[in-house]
C-alpha cells in the first residue's frame, strides 16, 4: 500500500509500537482522536467524522489563545485498519471547499507486533506545500505522532 512520492508530498514515516487496527481507531473515532491530533499545547475543539467514502469530517483545532480553526473535509477511501484517504478539497455530499490545501493518505502497514505508520500530505501546488513545511509540518506532525503512539499504548 506504499504510495509513489510526489515533489507536492510531505511524509511521515515511523514504526510505532502498536497494532494497526488500534492506530485506524485512534484515527476514526472521535473520542480518541480529539486527544492527539494536534501539537499540545494546541487542542481539538470538536471532532465529527463519517468515516466512508464521501463521508465528512469537520475537526475544529484550537490555538493556546482560544482562536478556533475548523477544518472541514471528506474521506476519499476508507480501508478499515489499513488506509484513509481524506481530502479539503471537498467538503460532505462533495461540495466544493473555497480553498483547497491538501489530499492525506495515512497507512497503517503491520510489521510484526508493530505498525509502519506513514502520512503522506499531498499538496494542491508547490507554494501549498512549501506553506505547510514552512507551517512547522515535519515537527507538528512528530509531535502528534508521538502524542497517538503515547495513547495507542493505553488501549
Amino acid at each position: 500500500m506504499s504510495v509513489q512520492p510526489h515533489p507536492q508530498d510531505l511524509v511521515l514515516n515511523r514504526l510505532i509500537n502498536a497494532p494497526a487496527a488500534t492506530l485506524f481507531r485512534c484515527w476514526t473515532e472521535p473520542a480518541l482522536l480529539t486527544q492527539w491530533f494536534v501539537p499540545k499545547p494546541w487542542t481539538i475543539a470538536s471532532a465529527e467524522v463519517d468515516v466512508r467514502v464521501g463521508g465528512g469530517s469537520q475537526i475544529v483545532m484550537c490555538d493556546p489563545q482560544g482562536n478556533q480553526y475548523p477544518n472541514a473535509g471528506v474521506y476519499l477511501e476508507v480501508v478499515p485498519n489499513r488506509k484513509l484517504v481524506f481530502t479539503d478539497a471537498y467538503t460532505a455530499g462533495w461540495v466544493p471547499s473555497a480553498k483547497p490545501f491538501m489530499t492525506a493518505i495515512i497507512a497503517f502497514e503491520p510489521e510484526g507486533d508493530q505498525t509502519r505508520y506513514t502520512a503522506t500530505v499531498r499538496h494542491w501546488s508547490e507554494e501549498t506545500r512549501k506553506q505547510h513545511e514552512a507551517m512547522g509540518f515535519h515537527t507538528g506532525w512528530g509531535i502528534s505522532t508521538d502524542q497517538l503512539e503515547a495513547l495507542a499504548a493505553t488501549l
